[in-house]
């Protein structure tokens, strides 16, 4: 693993960007999100209805970092073995381990909600622990490795809702707005015509490993910290500084997983604008991406129109935000 310092960090983030774009049209908070769910060595999910690009923008991201990259279509149909592997008989009558497309560096489990739940599951020990079990042996999977799964919004047909253990395991969850009327004019220029865009390798899995490495070098202040804990505590219906919202619709709150999220995604944010040390307002950034998918809504929160991003909101006007510690104080 090659070592990086702040400004090869921002100038590699840069070039993904650029080649991205050569792509994707708009949606550059979209493209940072997803980035830095990637240099946080994180999973990423994102939601949105179909044709929005989602998958577009991941196999670019693939391409541009060089990274190895496996696509799945996740339908009714598809089997555990389908993702993890299954051994299979040989002529010689042996037996030997078939890989499945797990076996990467970046996994892109598209419309990862067709799925049945069972095939969901096997997922789960590679998301959190990037190794799978496959008839009483482990197997370690490549580093880096990414999930990257896209979504469709639940009110469809056709899909199933993935448990709240599965959705702890992505480090972010991105909403993909539709485009604006200029962005859509813009689209339609690009991919309605014989041009095509050629995606450039600007980066390898080494230099992203650096990336990742000096992410987790960035450090946080103590009092940033504790607004990190403030924002999760805050969550729990059971708090005492939960505010109304959550104490009326929501039953389960944040996980040690988000607040471990928010701390990596504001460290992100720090280098993306060329400081050091992350910030108050860089983990408020960070709040709906990490949070939105980690709260359990009661029944009475459809009714009433309430969304997690709502609670999310409200939970970040009702912690107050730390002053820094007094230099020189005991």
């Amino acid at each position: 693993m090659t070592s990086m310092t702040p400004e090869q960090f921002a100038d590699l983030a840069e070039r993904v960007e650029a080649q991205i774009r050569k792509v994707i049209v708009g949606q550059d908070d979209l493209v940072r999100d997803v980035l830095a769910g990637l240099f946080a060595e994180g999973h990423v999910l994102l939601e949105g209805v179909p044709g929005l690009g989602k998958t577009v923008l991941l196999r670019t991201l693939g391409q541009a970092l060089s990274l190895e990259f496996t696509r799945v279509q996740s339908t009714p149909d598809l089997m555990p073995a389908d993702i993890v592997g299954t051994n299979v008989l040989t002529e010689d009558a042996s037996t030997r381990f078939q890989a499945g497309p797990v076996f990467t560096q970046l996994l892109l489990a598209d419309e990862i909600n067709r799925a049945t739940p069972k095939t969901q599951s096997a997922l789960l020990e590679a998301m959190a622990e990037r190794r799978v079990t496959v008839a009483g042996i482990t197997r370690d999977l490549p580093r880096p490795f990414f999930v990257m799964a896209t979504q469709n919004p639940i009110e469809m047909e056709g899909t199933y809702p993935l448990p709240e253990a599965q959705l702890d395991r992505f480090l972010a969850k991105v909403l993909v707005p539709l485009p604006t009327a200029d962005d859509l004019v813009e689209i339609l220029l690009r991919t309605t015509g014989t041009a095509e865009a050629s995606i450039e390798p600007v980066a390898s899995a080494d230099d992203l490993n650096g990336a990742i490495h000096l992410v987790r070098e960035v450090p946080i202040a103590s009092h940033v910290t504790r607004h990190v804990v403030d924002l999760v505590q805050a969550t729990h219906p059971d708090s005492a500084t939960a505010p109304p919202t959550v104490r009326r619709y929501v039953t389960n709150g944040a996980s040690p997983r988000g607040a471990q999220a928010l701390v990596l995604l504001s460290k992100v944010y720090a280098l993306f604008d060329g400081r050091l040390q992350s910030s108050i307002d860089d983990v408020r950034a960070a709040a709906a991406v990490c949070l939105r998918h980690r709260l359990v809504l009661g029944y009475e929160a459809m009714p009433a129109g309430i969304r997690p991003d709502d609670v999310v909101a409200d939970v970040l006007e009702s912690v107050a935000t730390p002053a820094p510690p007094v230099k020189g104080a005991v």
